[in-house]
C-alpha cells in the first residue's frame, strides 16, 4: 500500500484552487490537472484522517465511468499522462495513479443529484413532508426502499466548509436556463440509469449519485468533476440490502455512520478516525472497484 497523500505540493504547475478533496492545476490556457488526495470530507467537512489509496481508487473508478459512458455525453479527459506534464520524480509520484489532465471548461454552477433510493437526506425530508425536494412520494415508504421512480433532485454548489443545499428543478432553470436545465436532468437520469444496471449485475446496488456538468466553447454539456464514485455515490451490496434500515456500503456512509455515534456537530474541526475505521474504509472503496471493474487496483 503506497503511502496517503494528504494535499499535494506540485511546484512546477501553478495552482488553480483546492476542493475538499481534490488539488487544480493550470496547464497551459486550456487544460489543467486534476490531483485526487486521499483526504475524505464527511458532512462537508475535511477529515484530519487521510484514506490510504482513496485518491487512486477513485480517480480508476471515474475514469471507468468516463469510457463506459462516453456515449451518452462527451466528458472532460484529454488523454494526456499526468506524469507529462509535471517534473521530477517527487511530482511524478504525487501525481502517478490518481490524476488526470482535463480540459478547461465553464462548470454548471449546480450539482446534479439522482436518487434511485430512499436514503440519507432523502430520508429525512421524506419523513417531514412526505416528499423529497418538492417532489411528492407514495405513503408508507421505508429507509431505503426503492423510489417509484428515478427522481433529479438538484443542489447547489457550496464553497468547501459550506453545505449543499437542495433546489427546485424551476430555480436550476432560473440559474442556466431552460433549455440546458432540461439537458442536464435528461443526462443526468440516462447516466444513472445506464450505471445502475451495470453495477446491479456485479453485486452492487447505486442508490443515489451526483454529477457535475460543464460547457464549453460552443456551449456543449461536458462531464465533468467525476462520475460514481465512492464518494459521489451511495454503493451497497445487494446480496446484503434489506429495506427499513440504512445497508451496509462501500462508501464513505461507512464513516458517516461511525461520525453519527459521536457527539459531534459537523463543523469544523472534525474527530480523529480510530485506525480501524480508516483501515475498513480503505478496504470498502477498493472492494467497489473490484467489483465494478473486475480488476484490482494498479499498482
Amino acid at each position: 500500500m503506497s503511502q496517503a497523500l494528504y494535499e499535494s505540493s506540485l511546484k512546477s504547475l501553478p495552482r488553480l484552487g483546492r476542493g475538499k478533496v481534490r488539488d487544480i492545476y493550470a496547464v497551459g490556457d486550456d487544460k489543467m490537472l486534476i490531483v485526487v488526495s486521499d483526504q475524505l470530507s464527511a458532512f462537508d467537512v475535511i477529515l484530519p484522517d487521510p484514506i490510504p489509496e482513496k485518491g487512486r481508487v477513485l480517480n480508476e473508478m471515474a475514469n471507468f465511468w468516463f469510457g463506459k459512458l462516453g456515449h451518452i455525453i462527451p466528458n472532460q479527459l484529454t488523454g494526456i499522462d499526468p506524469e507529462d506534464v509535471v517534473e521530477g520524480e517527487d511530482e511524478k509520484a504525487q501525481v502517478k495513479g490518481r490524476s488526470v489532465v482535463v480540459k478547461k471548461l465553464k462548470p454548471l454552477p449546480v450539482e446534479a443529484v439522482v436518487r434511485g433510493y430512499l436514503i440519507g437526506s432523502g430520508w429525512k425530508d421524506y419523513q417531514k413532508t412526505g416528499a423529497v425536494c418538492g417532489i411528492p412520494l407514495p405513503t408508507g415508504l421505508k429507509q431505503a426502499d426503492k423510489l417509484p421512480e428515478v427522481i433529479f433532485t438538484p443542489a447547489t454548489k457550496a464553497e468547501v466548509g459550506a453545505h449543499d443545499e437542495n433546489i427546485s428543478f424551476a430555480q436550476v432553470e432560473k440559474m442556466i436556463g431552460k433549455e440546458l436545465a432540461a439537458r442536464v436532468r435528461e443526462v443526468s437520469i440516462r447516466l444513472y440509469r445506464e450505471a445502475s444496471d451495470f453495477a446491479r449485475e456485479r453485486g452492487i446496488i447505486i442508490a443515489d449519485t451526483k454529477f457535475e456538468f460543464g460547457t464549453d466553447a460552443k456551449g456543449n454539456l461536458v462531464l465533468i468533476d467525476e462520475a460514481l464514485t465512492a464518494d459521489s455515490s451511495r454503493f451497497w451490496p445487494v446480496d446484503e440490502y434489506r429495506p427499513g434500515s440504512s445497508p451496509p456500503s462501500f462508501d464513505k456512509q461507512y464513516v458517516r455512520d461511525y461520525l453519527e455515534t459521536l457527539a459531534w456537530n459537523k463543523t469544523p474541526p472534525a474527530p480523529r478516525l480510530p485506525a480501524e475505521v480508516i483501515a475498513k474504509t480503505s478496504d470498502k472503496y477498493r472492494e467497489a472497484l473490484r467489483r465494478l471493474t473486475g480488476q484490482e487496483l494498479r499498482a
